[in-house]
């Protein structure tokens, strides 16, 4: 009973944190199987303003030669004339408004500089992202009020850092389980703050917080500026990591610190809200952060491709390794597309960008990791290998298992896989719930369920059919009678059908699971990876169609790009779709609580099991005190 109880809570408090109102949404309109072109808006070809060039310039001609990423990674740490130099060059504050003194980038400028500094080196992306796009510059300027900004934003442009404080040892992704608290003082001017904080990135460095805590009295959460110096705030240890290995990552303590009543942010109980919104807007660097990194293993690939010769011929020309080179060239050019639509829209603003943000981070790291690794195998040992390794023995450094180890945890920070998959199925089927979700609430009384069957009736009465029998609502011809995509015309009309296929399926889901559908969780998984593949088609032909109308000396290249993308990208949606229902979840489902409850322990014999291992406790001491030491 208690864990129910602590089910149907911790739903609720994601329930009351989502946004309700929608705005023009692509994906949104995809999941009720309505394809809308008109929802994604002209790629941006520049993007820019002309204050744009020179700091990205400055900051290219910096990373490429004042910072050395092999040492970073060697040493754990962030030189601090390249910290200084940064800060010097306002990298703290380029998104913060030119009014508080920063460089005021929009969203596509602050992408194209992410993208860069990924392809290079990812522990500065891991600086300047955290703190910029979830930190205090991205959440005081949206939630602010304007004595928080004026204080707040000015700071973080000259050069302090800030840091995300959310994650608990024991709270992950589900926030009703929050134990960090903010109790108001009997005066009324100020809340106490207690708690843990766990992986803080930029915490060991970070001057300013935003923390997330909760009110003992109502349980609703707030969000609040924390300085790092006040009494009652100490980092406690620094977190090292596989790869990324000077991230300023810690566990922040906070005993009895006293948080001026003017600190906290956007309203009393207002704090998951505000982490959601800044989270959809802010983890667009991440899908940019990827498409560099993806980038960088296509030119690895194609010069070592052609260099290396084995059995008479450049191993580029073998088929299993161009096909590599094939499907990582045509995914790096849908990812981009992606990465820079979403990022358009939110420029634009007029956009509900909480399904593309979040698909776009999906999509875009999954297909990344893939890169990395196949990038790896293309380069057999060499790709193992380190950097200082290959130039000892007289080879060029090219990093690989450095970016292995880097990129890897992109599909984990700012919302894993599984949890991204979660969020997105569930706005997937908002109308849905808003239409029908009584009649699958367990928790409904039966007259109220009764009451809602006019509702539902008179909504499917129409929904449905059209999802069989719809037709096309995008323009195929242009003026002069021209096919208006040409030979993408054919992949229009696929995302089109199977739009209406993806909409009869979550419908069919329903009726067949009905309150058993949320904790379908591969059910789900699959419909929304096959909408995330249907909209990386539709951004890969947006893009080759701006390139063609803008007269894009590459236009035609990238129409060729487009094409052998979306012929992938079709014969994976439909595997998908045919696995939808024909497959062994409920058997691995069996399978895996038989392994839970110890049936199959057998087969861990013949290894050296956790218990039977021993360290040296003076070792793990040493460690540990040696990181404590580091920070103080």
């Amino acid at each position: 009973m208690s864990q129910h109880a602590s089910e149907i809570e911790s739903r609720k408090v994601a329930e009351d944190s989502r946004q309700t109102e929608w705005q023009p949404s692509f994906l949104r309109e995809l999941f009720l199987g309505s394809f809308r072109p008109d929802l994604l808006p002209e790629y941006p070809m520049d993007g820019t303003c002309p204050e744009f060039k020179p700091v990205y310039e400055k900051l290219r001609d910096f990373f490429a030669n004042e910072v050395d990423p092999v040492e970073i990674d060697e040493t754990g740490e962030y030189p601090q004339h390249v910290l200084d130099s940064l800060a010097e060059m306002g990298a703290f504050g380029l998104l913060v408004p030119k009014e508080y003194g920063g460089h005021g980038l929009n969203k596509v400028e602050w992408c194209k500089l992410m993208e860069l500094l990924a392809s290079f080196e990812g522990n500065l992306l891991g600086l300047l992202s955290p703190h910029q796009s979830v930190g205090v510059p991205e959440t005081i300027k949206q939630f602010g009020t304007p004595e928080q900004k004026q204080t707040y934003l000015t700071r973080c442009a000259a050069g302090d850092i800030s840091a995300f404080a959310l994650t608990e040892p024991d709270v992950g992704s589900d926030p009703a389980r929050l134990a960090t608290t903010a109790t108001l003082t009997p005066e009324g001017d100020a809340y106490i703050l207690n708690g843990v904080k766990l992986w803080c990135t930029n915490g060991t460095l970070a001057k300013l917080l935003i923390v997330m805590a909760k009110h003992p009295d109502t349980k609703k959460i707030s969000a609040f500026v924390v300085e790092t110096d006040w009494p009652g705030v100490e980092v406690t240890h620094r977190c090292r990591f596989m790869g990324l290995r000077a991230l300023a990552n810690g566990v922040i303590q906070f005993t009895n610190v006293r948080v001026p009543k003017e600190n906290l942010v956007g309203g009393e109980g207002k704090g998951l809200k505000i982490a959601l919104t800044v989270l959809n807007v802010g983890r667009l660097s991440v899908p940019t952060g990827a498409v560099g990194t993806a980038k960088k293993c296509v030119e690895i690939c194609r010069k070592w491709a052609n260099e290396r010769v084995q059995w008479g011929r450049p191993i580029g020309k073998h088929e299993a390794i161009s096909h590599m080179i094939s499907d990582m060239t045509a995914n790096v050019f849908a990812m981009e597309a992606v990465a820079y639509l979403s990022a358009e829209m939110a420029v634009r603003g007029n956009y509900d960008i909480r399904l593309e943000a979040a698909a776009a981070k999906e999509w875009n790291t999954c297909r990344a990791w893939e890169t990395v690794d196949n990038t790896f195998q293309i380069r057999g040992g060499r790709g193992y290998e380190t950097e200082r390794s290959l130039v000892a023995r007289g080879e060029k450094p090219i990093g690989v298992e450095r970016m292995m180890r880097d990129s890897r945890i992109t599909k984990v920070f700012e919302g894993a896989s599984e949890i991204m998959h979660l969020f997105i199925a569930r706005e997937a089927v908002d109308k849905h719930l808003q239409v029908a979700g009584a009649m699958v609430d367990p928790e409904t009384p039966t007259n109220k369920k009764l009451a809602a069957l006019p509702r539902v009736a008179a909504f499917y009465a129409t929904w449905y059919p059209t999802r069989w029998l719809g037709g096309s609502s995008w323009r195929r011809y242009d003026a002069h009678g021209h096919l208006e995509y040409g030979v993408l015309e054919t992949h229009m009309r696929f995302i089109e059908r199977r739009s209406r296929k993806l909409a009869r399926e979550i419908f069919h889901g329903m009726i067949v699971y009905k309150a058993k559908l949320q904790h379908k969780q591969v059910f789900l998984f699959r419909l929304v990876d096959i909408a995330m593949e249907l909209f990386a088609m539709a951004c890969a032909i947006r893009r080759a169609r701006t390139m063609q109308h803008h007269k894009h000396a590459d236009a035609e290249k990238a129409v060729e790009l487009a094409d052998v993308f979306c012929k992938l990208a079709r014969r994976k949606a439909d595997r998908i779709f045919h696995d939808l229902w024909h497959n062994d979840d409920d058997a691995k489902y069996k399978t895996a609580l038989a392994v839970l409850d110890g049936r199959h322990t057998w087969l861990e014999q013949g290894i050296l099991a956790e218990e039977d291992l021993a360290f040296p406790p003076s070792l793990l001491d040493a460690k540990a005190s040696s990181e404590h030491v580091a920070i103080k």
